[in-house]
Order: C-alpha cells, then sequence, then structure tokens
C-alpha cells in the first residue's frame, strides 16, 4: 500500500530516518528492544537521593557518571547528562550531522519535550543556600540547568545545529506534542528536518509531588490490572529524527503518518471519565494519516496504572476501535517516564512495526474486566503495518502518534 495516495489534503508522511531510546530497561535500541522480548521490568524500588517514599521507580544506570564536555560544562545537570547519554546511542550523533550536511545545519530544528527539566539541581542547589541571606550559591545557574530551554539549547549545541529551537512542557504530553511541533515547521517550509524527542530526570519534586496527590504505588505498577493502584516514575531520554520523505525508500522505513492533538481542560490532574479528549486526539491522528481504526495493528497505551487514567483511556480506545485491536502500557516496563514517556513510547511502536511484535503489558496479571479492550499480556509475533503511540498529559494536554511502515 502507498500511504501517499492515503494522505490527507496538505499533510505527507515524515520518515523517522533515525531514532533511539534510553531508559531503566536499557540504553539504545538493542537493549530495548531485549528487554521488550524478554517481558523485563526496570523497576526497583525507590533508592535515588533522599527520598524515603514506599515506591518503585525506574532508574537509569550510570547517569551521574556521564561527563559533559567542556565547552558545554555550564549545562551540567542530570537532566543534560541523561540527554547526552541519550544521543550517543544508535549512531544518532552521526545521523543528524549527515542530515545538517545535506540541508544545512540551520534547515534543522531541535523540539525537545520534558516535564521538570533540570529542577534537580535547584534542589540540589538549595541544600547549599547560605545560611545568613539564604542566597543560592554562585556556581548554580538556572539558565542552562534548570530551565526548561536548557535541554533543548543543550541538545541543540551538542548536534552543531543551528535551525528553530524550543522546549514544550505540556505534562506527559510533551515528546509527543514536539512531533507535532516539528511537522508544522517542515509543512510550512521553515526547516527540513527536525530532532525531536524528550528527556526527564528523577528529582524530588516528581517523586514527593505524585506521592502527595496518592498517585504512586508502593508496587511496580500495574496498568490496566484490576488491582491498579499508582505509578511507578521514572527517567529516560528519547529522540528521533525525522525528515521528509524521499521518493525511494527502504523497505523497514518507519514513517510518521499522522499527529491528532486535543485539549479538553477537563481538570487539573483527572482525565474526563469517558475519555473524549483522548479519543479526539486519536480520531486526528487517524484522520490525519487517512488510516480507518480497523486498520490499525497495535496501540501503545498511555496506560498509566492508575485507576481513573487507564478507565478513562480504556473507554476511549473502546468507543472509536472496538475490542479488537491488540493495546498494551509499557510502562510496568519503563516506569511513567513523565515529560519523556511520549518519544520512549514512540520508539517502542516504532520498533514494533520493524520487527513484527506486540510487547507485553509488564506487571499486569489480568485485565479489569470494565475495560473492553484487547490488552496484550504475553508477546505476540504478528506484522504490524500501522501503531497509534499515545500521551495524555495534566489538564487534559492530549497527543496521539500514528506511525506506520513503509511498505
Amino acid at each position: 500500500m502507498n500511504f501517499f495516495d492515503q494522505e490527507a489534503p496538505g499533510v505527507r508522511p515524515l520518515l523517522l530516518s533515525s531514532f533511539t531510546a534510553t531508559s531503566c530497561i536499557g540504553r539504545g535500541l538493542d537493549q530495548t528492544l531485549d528487554a521488550l522480548r524478554r517481558q523485563d521490568s526496570g523497576l526497583l524500588p525507590c533508592r535515588f537521593e533522599t527520598v524515603d517514599l514506599e515506591t518503585f521507580v525506574g532508574e537509569v544506570a550510570g547517569v551521574d557518571e556521564v561527563g559533559i564536555r567542556g565547552n558545554l560544562r555550564s549545562f551540567d545537570c542530570r537532566n543534560n547528562r541523561l540527554a547526552q547519554l541519550g544521543l550517543v546511542q544508535d549512531g544518532f550523533v552521526e545521523a543528524v550531522k549527515d542530515v545538517a550536511a545535506r540541508v544545512g545545519a540551520n534547515r534543522v530544528g531541535v523540539f525537545i519535550g520534558t516535564s521538570t527539566a533540570g529542577i534537580l539541581q535547584t534542589e540540589l542547589a538549595y541544600r547549599r543556600r547560605d545560611s545568613a541571606t539564604g542566597a543560592l550559591p554562585a556556581d548554580f545557574i538556572y539558565a542552562s540547568t534548570h530551565s526548561p530551554f536548557s535541554v533543548a539549547d543543550f541538545a541543540r549545541r551538542t548536534l552543531h545545529l543551528s535551525g528553530p529551537v524550543a522546549t514544550v512542557s505540556s505534562a506527559c504530553s510533551s515528546s509527543a506534542k514536539v512531533f507535532a511541533s516539528a511537522q508544522r515547521m517542515i509543512a510550512v517550509g521553515i526547516i527540513d528536518a527536525a530532532v525531536v524527542g524528550g528527556v526527564d530526570s528523577l528529582c524530588l519534586t516528581t517523586l514527593y509531588g505524585f506521592n502527595s496527590l496518592e498517585l504512586t504505588s508502593a508496587h511496580p505498577c500495574r496498568p490496566f490490572d484490576p488491582a491498579r493502584d499508582g505509578i511507578s516514575i521514572s527517567e529516560g531520554a528519547a529522540f528521533a529524527l525525522i525528515e521528509k520523505t524521499p521518493e525511494n525508500l527502504d523497505a523497514d522505513a518507519i514513517l510518521l503518518l499522522g499527529v491528532g492533538e486535543s485539549s479538553d481542560a477537563y481538570h487539573m490532574s483527572s482525565p474526563r471519565p469517558d475519555g473524549l479528549g483522548a479519543r479526539m486526539a486519536m480520531a486526528a491522528a487517524l484522520q490525519a494519516g487517512g488510516v480507518a481504526p480497523s486498520e490499525v495493528d497495535y496501540i501503545n497505551l498511555h496506560g498509566t496504572a492508575t485507576p481513573s487514567n487507564d478507565a478513562a483511556e480504556g473507554n476511549a480506545v473502546s468507543a472509536l476501535f472496538g475490542s479488537h485491536t491488540a493495546c498494551s502500557s509499557t510502562k510496568g516496563a519503563t516506569g511513567h517516564a513523565l515529560g519523556a514517556a511520549g518519544g520512549i513510547e514512540a520508539v517502542i511502536a516504532a520498533l514494533a512495526l520493524r520487527h513484527g511484535f506486540i510487547p507485553a503489558g509488564v506487571n499486569t496479571l489480568h485485565v479489569d474486566p470494565a475495560i473492553a479492550i484487547d490488552y496484550v499480556l504475553e508477546n505476540r509475533a504478528q506484522v504490524v503495518s500501522r501503531a497509534l503511540s499515545n500521551s495524555f498529559g495534566f489538564g487534559g494536554t492530549n497527543c496521539s502518534l500514528l506511525l506506520g511502515r513503509a511498505n
């Protein structure tokens, strides 16, 4: 099937010419794929920093040992170290360099999603305040560490790019929405390619904050299980290089077929129970890609493992797709990486397309009988031609990405 015959007016598929993900289940595509095939979980009891909470987290090993190179040392913080660790996987830096050489560094944009960015650096700085004046230490640099723009600026400088740069911070949909930002910039001719992705790192603010909302679980999270009782916070970095699709494509090429966004603004931290906002985002992605619900082979669910979020998303999926489209949440494996979750899960959807398998929902023992969807409990080997990846954030900032194989 030729996707160019299916495109919606004014929307052309974009090529994901390179992509990579780093999370608690592995660094890069090979380790991530192996962990998914083994149905491993990277969630462990929280031992992060000084946090004293009974919860599980997904921590990326070795982040503290990453060294920021000299001319970018002012960007040194956990979030940017994690970004650097992610960027050097899977030949991603080299792929960006090749595209920049072809189209020009000023024609490649950078759009990065994050939730709390480098807030840990501020938390650490507050411990070192002057006891008399309360002043923060002189070596604390907010703009290049804590600031949400820091990670996008750091990625741009690391990759030696000079096109448009922006950070999207829309809670848990952040690194899905960057695909839409890049798509719009390419469509109007401002750029020819873009680095998109997401980075979020563990910090005290999110761990204690979500605990205060009574949204964290004392167990590894169990999406869509009737016993689900909260999220497992994690960290990660994911990046994709997207560009205009050439006429001749490799057989395993992965395309961004459509992006759907909605903003239902139902409640600051709870989804509308019937899932209307989620359904609108999914429907918009399908319409943009010229794809019917019956043509989607796999949905990577937002699936946070909170009672209300899973129920609302299940209602939305059931209303739009019925109960026969294979679905799973991979947060039982990776945890919830917040602003990086959308990027990580888009890469997982791309791996499902490329390798012909549907990843199981790790940790989930039984599927909630009140949710009428085909939730996958064991890996399935099957051809996946089109996959949808859902990311829904606080305040109803919803985004769905429709990916597909070129052939």
